[in-house]
C-alpha cells in the first residue's frame, strides 16, 4: 500500500529534525582542531596545510581564536579568493563577481593586506599596483592591462602588491583623489556618460549598505534639485511631491560633489576639469528650467537633519565641502559606513546575513571593535570568524 503525502511529509520533517540534531551536536563538541578547520575554510576558502592546521588548533586550545583567524588570513587565497569575491561586484553596475581585476579592486585588497584604516577608502590618495620586479606592463590611467595580466599570471596578490598613490601614477592632483571613487574602474563604471548620480548611488549602495529607496525622506527642501527632473511627472505632480523628492532632495546637494569629474571614453580615462562643471550636470536642463543650476562642486549633506541622521553622521566635520575626497570623508566617518563594512563581512565569514537578536549584538560588538582597532577590516573578519567558528 502507498504511502500518503502527508506520511511521507511528516518522515523527512522527523529525519531532517535529526539530522539537524546531529550536526548541531557534532558542530557543539567541535575539538580545537575541528574548529581550526572550519575557520581555515571560512576565511581563505581552501583547506589549511598540516602545519597551519597545527598551528590554529594550538591557538584555538588557549584561547586565541583571534590569532589563529589571522594566521589563516596568511593564506594567498584569502586576498585572490575571498577579497576578491567580496570587492568586485562593488566595482561595476552589474554588481557581478565575474569581473577582471582592476585598480579598484587591487586597492581594497592591498588596504586590507596592509592594515590601512578602511576608512580613508573613499578619500585617500591611494592605489596598489603590481611590485616592479613581476614584469608586468606599466600601469596606466588608460587601460586595466596591467591588472588584467596580473590575474592571467596568477600574481600572489598576499606578496604581489604594492602601495603608491594614484596622484603619482595617474597624474592626478592629490586633492582630486577620493580613494577609490577616483579609481580608473569607478571612473569606468560610474562616472561614464549619465549625469554623475550613479556614482553617488552605488557608492550608497556598496559602502554605507543602503539603496536609494532605503532613504528617502520627503521632509529635505527641494531646492537644489537639478533641470532634469520633471516636477509633475506623467502630468502628476504629487509623484514628484511624494515620491521623486524624496531621493533627489538628499542626493543631488551630495552628488554636486562629483561635478568636475567624467569619464573619457575615447581616451578611456577620468577627466578632471577644474572650476568648470561637466556638460552632464545640464542634460535635459529643459525639463524644468527653472530648477537648480549645478555653478561648482559645493555638496551639502541634507541628511544630518531628518530621518537619515540616524546614519549616524559624524559631528565634528561640517557636513558640507568641496568636491569628493571631502564627501568620501563624510561617508567614511559615519556609523553607516562602519556598519556596513562589518555586516558584509559577517555574511563572508558566516555565509548568512545577521538573523536574530544574537547576531546583531555581535555586528555591534564587530562594528566597535573595527573602530576601535584603527578601521581594519582584517580585525572584522577574525572577529566574524570567531563568532561563527561553531556554525
Amino acid at each position: 500500500m502507498p504511502w500518503s503525502p502527508s506520511c511521507v511529509s511528516s518522515i523527512v520533517m522527523r529525519v531532517t529534525a535529526v539530522v539537524a540534531l546531529v550536526t548541531f551536536a557534532a558542530l557543539a563538541n567541535a575539538g580545537p582542531r575541528e574548529q581550526a578547520k572550519r575557520m581555515h575554510d571560512r576565511i581563505a576558502g581552501v583547506p589549511p596545510s598540516d602545519a597551519v592546521l597545527d598551528a590554529m588548533e594550538t591557538e584555538i586550545a588557549a584561547g586565541r581564536t583571534q590569532a589563529a583567524a589571522l594566521i589563516a588570513m596568511d593564506n594567498p587565497s584569502f586576498y585572490a579568493v575571498t577579497l576578491k569575491n567580496l570587492v568586485t561586484p562593488w566595482t561595476n553596475r552589474d554588481q557581478t563577481v565575474f569581473a577582471p581585476l582592476n585598480d579598484y579592486t587591487a586597492t581594497v585588497i592591498g588596504m586590507v593586506r596592509d592594515d590601512v584604516p578602511f576608512n580613508e577608502l573613499l578619500s585617500a590618495d591611494i592605489l596598489y599596483v603590481g611590485n616592479a620586479g613581476l614584469g608586468l606592463p606599466a600601469v596606466s590611467a588608460t587601460t586595466n592591462t596591467h591588472y588584467e595580466q596580473m590575474e592571467t599570471n596568477g600574481v600572489n596578490l598576499l606578496t604581489g602588491l604594492q602601495r603608491t598613490t594614484q596622484s603619482g601614477v595617474y597624474g592626478t592632483l592629490p586633492a582630486v583623489t577620493a580613494g577609490i571613487m577616483t579609481s580608473r574602474a569607478a571612473a569606468q563604471a560610474f562616472f561614464i556618460a549619465g549625469t554623475n548620480r550613479a556614482m553617488f548611488r552605488f557608492t550608497l549602495l556598496n559602502h554605507m549598505c543602503r539603496d536609494l529607496e532605503e532613504v528617502q525622506d520627503t521632509s529635505r527642501p527641494p531646492d537644489r534639485i537639478r533641470q532634469d527632473v520633471s516636477r509633475s511627472p506623467g502630468g502628476d505632480a504629487r509623484l514628484f511631491l511624494n515620491n521623486c523628492v524624496g531621493c533627489h532632495s538628499g542626493m543631488d546637494p551630495m552628488a554636486q560633489a562629483f561635478a568636475f569629474y567624467t569619464f573619457d571614453d575615447v581616451q578611456g580615462r577620468l577627466v578632471y576639469a577644474a572650476g568648470s562643471v561637466q556638460p552632464k550636470y545640464s542634460i535635459n536642463d529643459e525639463t524644468f528650467a527653472p530648477g537648480f543650476v549645478t555653478p561648482d562642486d559645493q555638496w551639502e549633506n541634507r541628511w544630518r537633519r531628518g530621518q537619515n541622521a540616524l546614519l549616524g553622521w559624524d559631528s565634528s566635520l561640517p557636513g558640507s565641502g568641496s568636491g569628493a575626497k571631502s564627501l568620501g570623508q563624510e561617508f567614511g566617518a559615519s556609523d553607516a559606513f562602519a556598519t556596513c563594512q562589518v555586516e558584509k563581512v559577517f555574511r563572508t565569514v558566516c555565509l548568512r546575513a545577521p538573523q536574530d537578536a544574537a547576531d546583531r549584538s555581535q555586528v555591534g560588538s564587530m562594528t566597535s571593535s573595527f573602530r576601535s582597532s584603527g578601521y581594519r577590516l582584517k580585525q572584522a573578519f577574525a572577529d566574524a570568524a570567531t563568532y561563527c567558528m561553531g556554525d
